[in-house]
């Protein structure tokens, strides 16, 4: 696939930041669809597999709570046909001494879309929207060694460290978690 299609292929799939009721309205669709998806390719996101698709849609419903208390914002990205193709959060840090920071969550790409810069655009539609909203720092946790990383250190994202066995995969193995962070400077996010 050349270069111009992998754009064109990407730039068709929409971006849209999910209100609590269409979070709802899309949870056992779309949503949990996306999230059975990113457990069963192998994805670290807190479930282990089989991932039930009833799991996955109460665990939206829950996302949907949190968004209308202000603590997740939740943004999709909807694939030419209209299905959901991808999903980030950004949840905010709850303590009075936090107001600065957010944390990023569940950056899932349905495994059809990935590889083609959807994964980059979600996380600077997040980044962007934290900005705006006066937040300095961001952080996040993702599987060590997976493709993530790479992703995250293309986005100027830096190291904090590693520990292991923080989190099992899907398939119950104990696997090591890197920590990130992101310092975010509001001019540049503008222009990105």
């Amino acid at each position: 696939m050349s270069e111009d299609t992998k754009d064109d292929t990407v730039t068709a799939h929409r971006i849209e930041c999910l209100t609590p009721p269409r979070i709802r309205e899309q949870a056992a669709g779309g949503l949990a669809a996306l999230l059975v998806d990113a457990v069963d390719s192998g994805a670290s996101v807190g479930f282990l597999a089989p991932l039930g698709h009833a799991e996955a849609a109460s665990w939206w419903q829950e996302a949907a709570e949190e968004a209308e208390r202000g603590v997740r914002t939740v943004w999709a990205s909807y694939g030419p046909g209209g299905g959901v193709t991808g999903v980030i959060s950004l949840v905010r840090a709850g303590m009075p001494n936090q107001p600065h920071r957010g944390e990023i969550s569940k950056l899932l790409v349905h495994r059809d879309a990935r590889g083609r810069g959807l994964g980059r655009r979600l996380l600077a539609a997040a980044e962007r929207a934290a900005a705006e909203e006066g937040r300095t720092l961001l952080v996040l946790d993702t599987e060590t060694g997976s493709g993530a990383e790479t992703l995250y250190r293309r986005a100027g994202w830096t190291r904090a460290g590693s520990i292991p066995g923080y989190a099992l995969t899907p398939d119950g193995a104990p696997h090591p978690t890197t920590y990130y962070y992101k310092a975010l400077d509001r001019e540049a996010l503008g222009r990105g």
